[in-house]
């Protein structure tokens, strides 16, 4: 259930994200990743590098409002980002001890859907359903 929770809530978080129309929904996930990237900021266990790394996904963010690739590279960034803190033991939400593997399992999810053009899945789910229907004959 470790793995397969984060994976869930990466899906969810796609889904979610299919219903806001670009290009807001681009824009919204550049903001999205900039605060994810700011999560350890509070105490995250580097110092001065949780303020360094904020810096760089926050740039790595400004540049996903106008491509998707980035948001990718930033998701990824955050996902490197969790592995060391894991590692460290200083999760992200200290009481939840695996919170920072369970991000580093879920953002990868939201990475890839991001390197595909964040298309809404929403969108596809309805035109699949759509074209599935028998059409009507008029004569």
């Amino acid at each position: 259930m470790m793995i397969i929770a984060p994976i869930l809530v990466g899906l969810v978080y796609v889904v979610l994200m299919s219903l806001i129309h670009e290009p807001h929904r681009r824009r919204f996930n550049a903001v999205m990743v900039a605060g994810a990237g700011a999560a350890y900021l509070s105490g995250g266990g580097f110092g001065i590098w949780e303020f360094a790394f904020t810096a760089l996904v926050t740039y790595v963010a400004y540049l996903g409002l106008e491509s998707w690739t980035f948001i990718g590279i930033a998701w990824l960034l955050h996902t490197g980002w969790d592995v060391v803190h894991h590692l460290k033991g200083a999760p992200i939400i200290p009481f939840a001890e695996h919170s920072s593997f369970g991000c580093a399992i879920c953002d990868p999810v939201i990475a890839i859907w991001c390197f595909a053009g964040g298309r809404s899945v929403t969108d596809f789910v309805r035109a699949r359903v759509g074209s599935r229907r028998p059409r009507s004959s008029v004569g």
